[in-house]
C-alpha cells in the first residue's frame, strides 16, 4: 500500500488551499472529496484579506477572469428602514486589503479545486471517507467502499460534516445560536449604483436578519443576488410553511428587502440549511489537524467563513510542514496552530455575539471617528486578525462601550418596530 505525505479530506476552499500549498512545496498530496464538482454551496461573500492567500496560491488571475463582482464594502440596515450605515474597506485606517470577490460557490470552489490538481495534488471526487485512525507510523483513512488509504498526516477539511471531530466527540454547540438559513438566488434585484453595487447588504430585524449578496451586476442597475434569511430554528418550525412561503413572507415584511426585490424573480430553489454554531474542543489529534468548518462554524453574519477556512488551512500547512520535516506526529506544532486559529475564531465570535444584541447594533450603526474605533471595526470586518495592540485595544474599548450602552444611552436607542 503506497503512502502519501498528506491526505486532505474535503475539496472546499480550506482543503483546496491546503492541498495547493503542500503540493507546491513538493509534498505528495491526495484530496478525497465526497461530492463531484461543481456543486452548489452557500457562503458567497468573501473578505478582502482573502486576497493575500489567493496571491500566495497563484489563483488571483483566474478569479478575476471569472468575472465575479468586486465587493468594496458592506452595508447594515434596520429592517424597518429607519437607520443604516456602511463600511468602505478602503477608508479603514488599519485595513491593508480593501477589495474582495462576491462569488457563486459552485464556480469559485471548482476553480480552487482544479487549481490544486494543476499544482500537483491528486484529486479524487465522489470518495466518501468513513474513519481516520492514526498509529505510530502514519494514518489510515478508511473509505465507505471498504478500501483504505495511508498517509503520514491528515488535514481534515470536511466542513460542517466535521468528520474527525465527530468521530472523537469534540463538537461543542453554541446554545445561543441555533439558527437556520432560508435562501435562494434572485435575478433583476435592484442594486446600488457605482462602487456600492458589489456591497453585501445586511438587513437586521429584531429576531432575524437578511443577507443580500450580489453575484452578477448588470448594466441596468440590477443583478443576480443571493438573498437569505437567518432565523431561529424554532420560528421556522412553528410557522409550518414551505421554505418558499416562509422566505416570501419574511421578504414582504421587510421594506428594505421588499423594495430591492420589487421587480425580481427567483431563479433557484429555496434552500434550507442549518447554521448551528459550534467549535471543536480540540483542533488536532496526533497526525491530524482540523481546518475551516471542521475546526468550527461561527455564523455567516460577517462573511468570515471562507476567509477563516483558508486562513486556518494556510496556518495548518505550516504546522504540517514543520512536523513532516522533524518526523514527529505533529502534536507540538498542531497545538501552536490551534492557539492561533482559536484566537482568530474568538475575534469573530465576539462580533457575532454582539450583533444579536441591541446595544451592539446601536453603536455599530453610529460609527464615529473618535479614537479610530470605526476604523478598527472596519479592519476586523475586512479580515484583519493580526493588527497588533493598536487594533486590539480599540476593539476592547468598542466592546466596553457596548456594555455601557446597555445601561446608558451613549448613542440614540433604536427600534425594530415597523415604521408608522
Amino acid at each position: 500500500m503506497s503512502t502519501t505525505d498528506v491526505i486532505v479530506i474535503g475539496g472546499g476552499p480550506a482543503g483546496s488551499c491546503a492541498a495547493t500549498l503542500l503540493a507546491r512545496a513538493g509534498r505528495t498530496v491526495r484530496v478525497l472529496e465526497r461530492e463531484r464538482f461543481p456543486r452548489f454551496h452557500v457562503g458567497e461573500s468573501l473578505l478582502p484579506y482573502n486576497a493575500a492567500i489567493f496571491d500566495e496560491l497563484g489563483v488571483t488571475a483566474q478569479l478575476r477572469d471569472a468575472g465575479f463582482p468586486i465587493k468594496r464594502g458592506a452595508q447594515f440596515h434596520l429592517g424597518n428602514g429607519s437607520k443604516g450605515t456602511g463600511f468602505v474597506f478602503a477608508s479603514g485606517k488599519f485595513t491593508r486589503h480593501t477589495e474582495a470577490f462576491q462569488v457563486e460557490r459552485a464556480r469559485f470552489d471548482e476553480i480552487l479545486l482544479r487549481h490544486a490538481g494543476g499544482s500537483g495534488a491528486e484529486v479524487e471526487e465522489g470518495v466518501d471517507v468513513e474513519r481516520v485512525e492514526a498509529d505510530a507510523e502514519g494514518v489510515s483513512v478508511r473509505l465507505k467502499d471498504g478500501t483504505t488509504r495511508r498517509a503520514r498526516m491528515v488535514v481534515d477539511a470536511s466542513g460542517r460534516g466535521n468528520l474527525t471531530g465527530s468521530q472523537e466527540g469534540l463538537r461543542v454547540m453554541n446554545p445561543k445560536l441555533k439558527k437556520l438559513a432560508v435562501f435562494g438566488h434572485y435575478d433583476g434585484v435592484q442594486v446600488d449604483p457605482g462602487t456600492k453595487g458589489g456591497d453585501t447588504v445586511i438587513i437586521r430585524q429584531e429576531h432575524h436578519w437578511f443577507w443580500m449578496i450580489p453575484l452578477r451586476l448588470d448594466a441596468d442597475g440590477t443583478g443576480k443576488v443571493s438573498v437569505g434569511a437567518i432565523v431561529e430554528r424554532d420560528d421556522f418550525s412553528r410557522a409550518g410553511q414551505t421554505a418558499e412561503a416562509f422566505l416570501d413572507g419574511r421578504i414582504q415584511a421587510s421594506p428594505p428587502v421588499r423594495e430591492r426585490l420589487a421587480k425580481a424573480r427567483r431563479v433557484s430553489p429555496v434552500h434550507v440549511t442549518s447554521d448551528f454554531s459550534y467549535r471543536n474542543s480540540k483542533l488536532w489529534s496526533p497526525r491530524c489537524v482540523r481546518v475551516g468548518d471542521a475546526a468550527g462554524f461561527i455564523d455567516p453574519i460577517f462573511s468570515s467563513g471562507v476567509f477563516l477556512a483558508m486562513y486556518s488551512a494556510r496556518a495548518a500547512v505550516a504546522a504540517v510542514q514543520t512536523a513532516l520535516k522533524a518526523g514527529t506526529d505533529g502534536s507540538a506544532e498542531f497545538a501552536a496552530y490551534a492557539s492561533r486559529v482559536q484566537t482568530a475564531m474568538t475575534i469573530y465570535q465576539e462580533m457575532v455575539d454582539g450583533f444579536y444584541t441591541t446595544p451592539f447594533m446601536e453603536l455599530f450603526l453610529e460609527p464615529r471617528a473618535k479614537w479610530d474605533l470605526a476604523a478598527a471595526v472596519n479592519a476586523v470586518l475586512a479580515g484583519e486578525l493580526e493588527g497588533g495592540w493598536k487594533l486590539r485595544c480599540r476593539m476592547k474599548l468598542f466592546f466596553l462601550l457596548v456594555r455601557l450602552q446597555a445601561r446608558f444611552p451613549l448613542v440614540p436607542r433604536v427600534s425594530f418596530a415597523p415604521a408608522a
